[in-house]
C-alpha cells in the first residue's frame, strides 16, 4: 500500500496521482496532522511525505515501512538515522526545479530593481492620467549591467542564477566548497566568502541548510557587505538571521530583500521580516510552477517504480 500524507502542495488538483496508483493500492492525504500519521500510515509499505515529519518513534510504530518518498530536494523532515538503522531507504527529488528557482531569484531582484507592480498600482489609481510629465516613477531604478552578483552555493540552481546573471550583464561571484574551474571565465569566478561579501552589489543564496551554513548571513557578515546590497533567498529561511536582515533593512545598510522562504513556514504572526522596509516575502513558491511540480511528480514515481523493481534511485541513505 502507497500512502501520501501531505499531497496538497504539490498536486492542489492541477496533476494526477495516475503514476502511483499503477503501482499499487494507493491513499492520497491533503495534509496530516501529527496526531494521525501513525494512523494513517497504518500497514503501508510505502510513504510518500513532503513537510510531514516521520520521526524514530514514527517508523518504530509503523513496521511495516519499506520505503520513503520525499516530495521535496531536502528532507530533514525524516529521521534518516533511523531510516537507514531500520533498513528503510529514503529517496529524495533532486534536480526537478533548478530553472524555475533560478527565475524565481531573478524575479525578486527585478521587482526591487524596478518595483513593476507597485508603479503599475499607482497607474490604475490614476497617478499618471493626472502626472504633468510623461512619466514618474516612486522609487529608484536599478540597472543590473555592470553589476556584480555574489553567489553563495553554486550548485544546479546557484550555476543556473550564475548564468542569468551573466546574460544581463552581471559579473558572478561564487562561493562553494565544491569548485568546477571549468565554470570560471572573464564573467565568473570563485573566491572567499569574504570577498564575495565585501564586493557583491547583490547576494543570492543557493546554499543547502548545512551547519556551517546555518545563520550565515548574520550582523557580522553583513557589516562586510556594501552599502546598499540586496539580499535574495530562495533556498532554507534558517541561513539567515532574520533579526540581523531586519535591523540592517532598517539602517540602509541592506537595501532590499527578496525572500522566498522564511525560518518557520507559514511564517509567523510576530516575525521580525514582517515589519522590516524594504522586504518582500514570498511564500515559498519559487519551486512551483506546473512544469516543474510536473518533473516533480514523474520522479517521485520513478523513484518508486524503482524501487519496486529492485534498484533504488536518490537515495539520500
Amino acid at each position: 500500500m502507497i500512502v501520501v500524507l501531505d499531497g496538497y502542495t504539490l498536486n492542489p488538483g492541477d496533476l494526477s496521482w495516475d503514476g502511483f496508483e499503477k503501482l499499487g493500492e494507493f491513499v492520497c492525504y491533503d495534509r496530516t496532522e501529527s496526531s494521525d500519521i501513525i494512523s494513517r500510515i497504518g500497514d503501508a509499505d510505502a510513504v510518500i511525505t513532503n513537510k510531514t515529519p516521520l520521526t524514530a518513534e514514527t517508523l518504530k510504530a509503523c513496521p511495516g515501512i519499506k520505503y520513503i518518498g520525499v516530495l521535496a530536494t531536502g528532507y530533514n523532515v525524516v529521521d534518516v538515522a533511523a531510516a537507514s538503522k531500520a533498513g528503510i531507504p529514503v529517496c529524495n527529488i533532486p534536480t526537478y526545479g533548478t530553472t524555475a528557482v533560478a527565475q524565481f531569484a531573478f524575479a525578486q531582484l527585478l521587482n526591487i530593481c524596478h518595483h513593476i507592480q507597485d508603479h503599475a498600482n499607482t497607474v490604475k489609481e490614476g497617478k499618471w492620467t493626472a502626472c504633468p510629465d510623461f512619466c514618474y516613477w516612486d522609487f529608484p531604478l536599478t540597472e543590473l549591467a555592470g553589476k556584480t552578483m555574489g553567489i553563495i552555493g553554486y550548485g544546479r540552481i546557484g550555476q543556473a542564477a550564475g548564468k542569468i546573471a551573466q546574460a544581463f550583464g552581471m559579473k558572478v561571484l561564487a562561493y562553494d566548497e565544491y569548485q568546477n574551474k571549468d565554470l570560471e571565465c572573464e564573467t565568473m569566478e570563485y573566491v572567499s566568502l569574504d570577498a564575495l561579501l565585501s564586493a557583491s552589489d547583490v547576494i543570492s543564496l543557493h546554499c543547502p541548510l548545512f551547519e556551517s551554513t546555518e545563520g550565515i548571513i548574520n550582523k557580522d557578515n553583513i557589516a562586510k557587505m556594501k552599502d546598499a546590497v540586496i539580499i535574495i533567498n530562495t533556498s532554507r529561511g534558517p541561513l539567515v538571521v532574520e533579526q540581523d536582515l531586519a535591523d540592517a533593512l532598517r539602517s540602509g545598510k541592506v537595501r532590499a530583500a527578496g525572500l522566498d522562504v522564511v525560518s518557520t513556514e507559514p511564517i509567523k504572526a510576530d516575525n521580525v521580516l514582517l515589519k522590516a522596509p524594504n522586504c518582500f516575502i514570498t511564500p515559498h513558491i519559487a519551486w512551483a510552477p506546473l512544469e516543474s511540480r510536473k518533473r516533480l511528480m514523474n520522479i517521485a514515481v520513478e523513484n518508486l517504480s524503482s524501487f519496486q523493481k529492485g534498484t533504488v534511485t536518490n537515495r539520500v541513505n
